[in-house]
């Protein structure tokens, strides 16, 4: 999703005139043959851990007691700590008017970078995700993430602005992070214009067939924050009551587990797990309905794509984002996390009285993104 969301902000701009760099730690990925050419990519070049970690002490020095435990002492330290050099040499040698940056390591190494550089440039970082939560997940098990929120008190006031995707993620971020809840600035991630719904395959598939049951679609990485095992429970309970089916877009770490469960329940013959694909909206332009099970977000970007689509959606009401983007329940259902039968009882109800497509898009029109790169 951040990915995506950055590719789509670097075109935008790209397209007001602006010179755009998109400064990357590695030029890999699936979505980087949508980047225009009017959109310069910069790769940046790996030093030895330990220049780097020299570096984040030369940026400050005073800082030793909040860096000691997350950055210095670890054996390997933070991945995009050995760019911080290189980082630092392109702002002083390019001399940006503003740096964006995403997510708690590219936001720490950006507000270091420019410490070192001694750069005039100003930094705008943005914080994607219910930062308290994260840290009980799989974060928790990673040592030097138990010590990051000192850090990120430290280090996050450096920033010119700080942006968060929902109101959820802001509130949280200023209580984590101990700033006042006035510098956090709410911006909304912007959707795609969806234009691309065909796919000759999918449109010939048995499962998308005029008669075919109705498809349930979930859609992203196979982890334990998007919660896809209650998932499965529900739609376990929903075709025990009628046919339907469940596809669920995205690769990860859980696949052979979840593969595992779908087994266990008896479900296999109405599951479909195809991995990553490079246009979901075809497929949610076909489903009966999308289903986000997530544990925690910031802003689903799933979700407002799955409105833009026309295509009905419930919702576990995690934090955060689901209840700002869906209105309190007005677009579609709201569940409690972790609840499959609820789950299963909200997408019964809303594939017997789906809404109309043409209210779901008026919705997911406020998350343009013209909207988010004009704020």
């Amino acid at each position: 999703g951040v990915a995506r969301v950055m590719l789509r902000l670097a075109t935008a701009f790209a397209s007001y005139g602006h010179r755009v760099d998109l400064v990357l730690c590695q030029v890999a990925g699936p979505y980087l043959h949508h980047l225009p050419a009017s959109v310069n990519v910069v790769a940046l070049k790996p030093s030895p851990g330990w220049l780097g970690r020299v570096s984040v002490l030369a940026a400050d020095p005073l800082g030793l007691g909040a860096l000691l435990l997350p950055i210095l002492l670890p054996r390997k330290p933070p991945g995009t700590v050995r760019y911080i050099p290189d980082l630092a040499h392109y702002l002083q040698r390019q001399q940006p008017v503003v740096l964006l940056s995403a997510k708690p390591p590219a936001n720490l190494a950006a507000l270091w970078a420019r410490r070192l550089a001694q750069a005039t440039t100003r930094i705008v970082i943005s914080e994607r995700t219910h930062l308290s939560q994260e840290l009980q997940g799989p974060h928790q098990r990673k040592w030097r993430w138990r010590f990051i929120v000192p850090l990120l008190q430290r280090v996050y006031p450096w920033a010119d602005a700080i942006v968060s995707v929902s109101n959820g993620v802001a509130d949280d971020l200023a209580v984590q992070a101990r700033l006042p809840r006035e510098r956090i600035t709410t911006i909304y991630n912007p959707t795609a214009s969806i234009e691309k719904t065909d796919d000759p395959a999918l449109a010939a598939h048995a499962w998308f067939s005029p008669l075919a049951p109705p498809v349930i679609l979930g859609m992203g990485r196979l982890v334990a924050q998007k919660d896809f095992s209650t998932l499965l429970r529900a739609f376990a309970q929903v075709r025990a009551e009628r046919p339907v089916r469940l596809i669920i877009l995205g690769e990860g770490r859980q696949r052979a587990e979840l593969e595992a469960l779908v087994t266990r329940l008896g479900i296999s013959e109405d599951v479909w797990l195809p991995g990553f694909v490079d246009n979901p909206y075809a497929y949610l332009s076909r489903a009966a309905l999308f289903a986000l099970s997530s544990a925690w977000e910031g802003l689903p970007n799933a979700l407002i794509e799955a409105l833009a689509c026309g295509c009905p959606v419930v919702s576990t009401d995690c934090p955060s984002g689901p209840t700002e983007i869906l209105d309190g329940g007005v677009y579609g259902p709201l569940v409690p996390v972790g609840d499959a039968a609820a789950l299963a009882q909200a997408i019964l109800s809303v594939l017997e009285a789906p809404p109309d497509p043409a209210r779901l898009r008026t919705r997911a029109a406020a998350f343009s993104l013209n909207q988010a790169a004009d704020r």
